[in-house]
């Protein structure tokens, strides 16, 4: 299996898709080719919460804000999984993931790219093919994966957690409007069906969206585990005001 993964929308991904299609017999997974636009950080979140759930795979991931740039093309491996993609973090955090926190870099050699500017295609979708062809286990053994002693770092900020309160950042909105912070949803504990200050205003604190009226706020957890400002029926990004990046102050 090889997944697919990128800010590119259409038809991009389709040429990636035909030069590996041209050289292997992989099952191909799209996971989305809709991360925000030259997003490293989120695309990185988001990789970190969907890729664990795949069985062992090549997962091939282009956001990549620098292409025909000096920057590396690097492939990295990380437990039973290989991921391919540009040296800029984004795949840092789900390789922390994959890997339990060891994994191993590699170099690509970029082989004189066709374009400078689409280097998915061109670069990154023929080493995810090598890759797969070779094996996870022996990818690395192929002339064009050299390896590498460190690569670009990517964290996510933490949050500041006190005795009744949290000062934190929204680090991604999701296609609903919900709002997902970096403050871990313990803060949250044995507070549900109370009320939380959000920024100097109150919100419910409930386990479920379904949980207020349509069009009402909340405070909730989400699946990721961190804390997520949230509407049913809504956007919460438009009803707390917020977006990617801003400060954001709970107390409890």
């Amino acid at each position: 299996m090889i997944t697919l993964s990128s800010d590119f929308g259409s038809p991009y991904p389709a040429a990636m898709k035909g030069v590996l299609l041209s050289a292997t017999d992989a099952q191909l997974v799209d996971v989305s080719h809709d991360f925000p636009r030259q997003d490293v950080r989120a695309a990185a979140f988001w990789l970190r919460e969907v890729l664990p759930y795949f069985p062992p795979a090549v997962h091939l991931a282009v956001v990549d804000p620098g292409v025909g740039t000096d920057r590396a093309a690097v492939a990295i491996r990380a437990g039973d999984h290989a991921l391919v993609g540009p040296d800029n973090g984004v795949l840092v955090p789900v390789a922390r993931e994959l890997a339990d926190g060891s994994f191993e870099v590699f170099r690509i050699d970029a082989d004189d790219p066709e374009s400078s500017t689409f280097h998915g295609r061109d670069v990154f979708a023929p080493a995810a093919a090598a890759v797969h062809e070779a094996g996870v286990d022996a990818f690395h053994e192929r002339e064009r994966f050299a390896p590498a002693d460190d690569v670009v770092e990517l964290t996510f900020p933490e949050a500041t957690v006190t005795d009744g309160s949290a000062t934190g950042e929204v680090l991604v909105v999701d296609d609903f409007g919900n709002t997902i912070t970096n403050v871990p949803g313990t803060v949250l504990d044995g507070r549900f069906g109370g009320e939380v200050t959000v920024d100097g205003e109150s919100a419910p604190a409930r386990r479920t969206y379904a949980a207020v009226d349509p069009g009402q706020r909340l405070v909730t957890v989400g699946s990721h585990g961190n804390v997520e400002l949230a509407v049913n029926h809504g956007r919460g990004d438009d009803a707390f005001g917020l977006e990617p990046g801003d400060a954001v102050e709970l107390s409890v």
